[in-house]
This record gives structure tokens, sequence and C-alpha cells, in this order.
């Protein structure tokens, strides 16, 4: 079984502070995608040591904000950074891999693809929403591209957009806000409708309402479980036929915390 994991950390050193590591120790993943690192290159190996770890970081533009990264105890065949969207500011980050996965019984070694995507939440009526739907719109075409030739691929991260009603608790007062806008939510419906990538979250978590998997650190929303289900693994046909199960960690207490999100854990029979 091959483990991956996707997590906003919330920045890798508050994440750590809090607890991460004690989590990584429990699950043990072969991957873990991460967004809103928070942090450079070598502030990611000193919490992930390359001794142990194979990574790969896109930073944000701006100090202390977004960047997302891959990290995996398999090596990586290519790295590729970024969409090349010449999209401004940090509306959404992306770095993509392949992995060689071992076969069973001599079976030659297939090549999976990994992509950890990060798009930042979009304020309605202001430029950030024009760079979120400018930065969907090159998600879409990759995503297009990587579904053409049939292989072995997950995508998963923050997408900052609840798909339907029973992606967030509270969705008749979000309807006209970003993450729950219908303008948003098409995007996903493309992505499944037309695209065939498949929602393991909701495939394996029921008919809902959730699991959510981001909860404000504000207020009683983690204990009365007011969230939004805005965290994915998406993965090609081929793949998600070999999911097993997908897991929200979803942490024992508000204290136990170590980021406003809970990874989404997916193990694939690989």
């Amino acid at each position: 079984m091959l483990t991956v994991a996707t997590v906003n950390v919330n920045g890798i050193r508050a994440a750590f502070r809090r607890g991460m590591g004690e989590w990584l120790d429990v699950r043990k993943p072969d991957v873990l995608l991460l967004q809103e690192v928070r942090g450079s290159d070598e502030i990611l190996a000193d919490h992930l040591s390359p001794d142990e770890w194979h990574l790969a970081h896109e930073a944000g533009h701006a100090k202390g904000r977004a960047g997302v990264a891959i990290a995996t105890r398999l090596p990586m065949s290519a790295v590729r950074i970024g969409l090349g969207t010449g999209v401004t500011g940090d509306a959404g980050r992306w770095v993509e891999a392949d992995l060689a996965v071992a076969g069973e019984d001599g079976t030659p070694a297939r090549t999976l693809t990994v992509v950890s995507a990060y798009l930042h939440s979009g304020t309605v009526g202001t430029p950030s929403m024009d760079e979120k739907f400018a930065f969907l719109e090159h998600v879409t075409a990759r995503l297009a591209e990587l579904a053409a030739d049939g292989r072995l691929a997950v995508v998963a991260g923050d997408v900052n957009i609840a798909h339907r009603e029973v992606d967030i608790k509270n969705w008749r007062g979000n309807v006209k806000k970003a993450g729950f806008l219908p303008e948003e939510r098409a995007y996903l419906d493309r992505w499944f409708d037309e695209l065939g990538w498949r929602d393991l979250g909701r495939e394996h978590g029921g008919d809902g309402p959730g699991p959510f998997t981001w909860w404000s650190w504000r207020g009683q929303a983690f204990d009365n479980d007011a969230g939004w289900r805005i965290d994915y693994q998406l993965a090609t046909p081929a793949l998600a036929d070999l999911a097993r199960t997908v897991t929200v960690d979803r942490a024992a207490t508000y204290d136990a915390r170590f980021s406003d999100h809970a990874p989404l854990v997916a193990e694939y029979a690989l």
C-alpha cells in the first residue's frame, strides 16, 4: 500500500510546534503534499530532513505567504514547478512530480504523478477573484492534459472551493461568498464530469454532510463541526480504482490540531 497525505499546514514551523511531527510518526505517509508552507527551502528541509525525504518546493512570491511542496520517500524522476501562468500575486501554486512505484512479483515499476496545489480564497469584487479564476483556467488545462493519457495521477491540496451543499456546514449563508460561488463550483463540475477526475474524499466519505477538512480557529467552529470540505485528493480513473481507504485525520480536540486544516490521507494498492 502507498500512503499519500495532503494538508495545508498553515505554516510549516507553526505546524511542527503544534505537533505535526508526532502525527507524521504515527501516519508515516510515503508521499506528503503540503500547502501554505510559508518558508524557504532551507526551513522546509529543517523540518523534513533530506536524509529521509525527497523535496520539491515552490515558495510564494510574498515572504511568509503561500508555498506548496512535495515530500516523498520515493525518488522523483521528474519535477515540474508551476504552470507558467503569468498570473500575478499568490493566487495559486502548483508543484508536480513523477515517482517510480516498484511493481510486485517482478512486474515493471510504474510512474505515479503527484501534484500539490493551492488556490487562494479570493475576495468577491476585488482583483483577487479575477486572479483566482485565471489560475483556475490554467489548472483546468493541465488537468485535461494529465487525464488524457490514462496515467496514474493524483492532484491534491487546498482548492478553497466547496463543491456541493454537503461540503459546507452553512451553505445558505455562503452562496455569494468566495469559496462557494456557482462560478467557482462549476470548475469542479467540469473536472469531474467532463475530464473524468474522481473526488476521492467524497467517494469514500459517504453522502455527507462532510467530512469537512477546514474549520476556523475562531469561535466554536471546530467543536460544532461547522466546517468546509475544501481539501481534495483528485485521482485519474486508473488510480482512483486502486484507492482502498480515504480518511480525514480530524484531531480529537481543538487543542490537538496542528493546523486549521485536517490532513486528507489516502491508501492506494500500488
